[in-house]
């Protein structure tokens, strides 16, 4: 019996959830396209002759920035994405990716560093500054450095 192995599975969470469309707000986030996005826009039309009131929304992505639009009933569900966001200290960068421990001292080494100017400026002043703080965001199985701070 003691030759069984297990495999490890997740708890069965979700990586979205529904929420009325009307009751979606400016700053909150929703999955256009496929994408999450953080709304930056919307606004509702009047109902008419033929039924619901429409909700037309633009988001951005929250990781590519890229923007999204949509048009939906005000009484259909959207899906809105869990995000979760963290903070951590860079200990060291290497072949692209980010050496990273968080409050606990738990190391992690599997992110990325940002191809864009976020990750030009964490890799220039990764020498000069002694102390880098990285906020990780977390979507739908993503994972991205989307702000830096520095401290003394």
């Amino acid at each position: 019996m003691g030759d069984d192995s297990f495999d490890i599975a997740d708890s069965g969470a979700s990586l979205t959830y529904p929420m009325q469309c009307s009751a979606l707000r400016k700053n909150g986030h929703v999955m256009l396209k496929g994408r999450p996005c953080k709304i930056v826009d919307m606004s509702t039309s009047k109902t008419g002759k033929h039924g619901h009131a429409k909700v037309h929304l633009v988001g951005v992505d929250i990781f590519t920035q890229k923007k999204y639009e949509d048009i939906c009933p005000s009484t259909h569900n959207m899906e809105v994405p869990h995000i979760k966001r963290k903070d951590y200290q860079v200990s060291d960068i290497s072949d692209g990716y980010l050496s990273l421990m968080d409050d606990a001292a738990a190391t992690r080494e599997d992110l990325k560093l940002p191809e864009n100017d976020l990750g030009k400026e964490i890799d220039s002043q990764f020498e000069k500054v002694d102390n880098i703080m990285v906020t990780v965001l977390e979507a739908i199985g993503e994972e991205q450095v989307v702000a830096v701070k520095y401290t003394k």
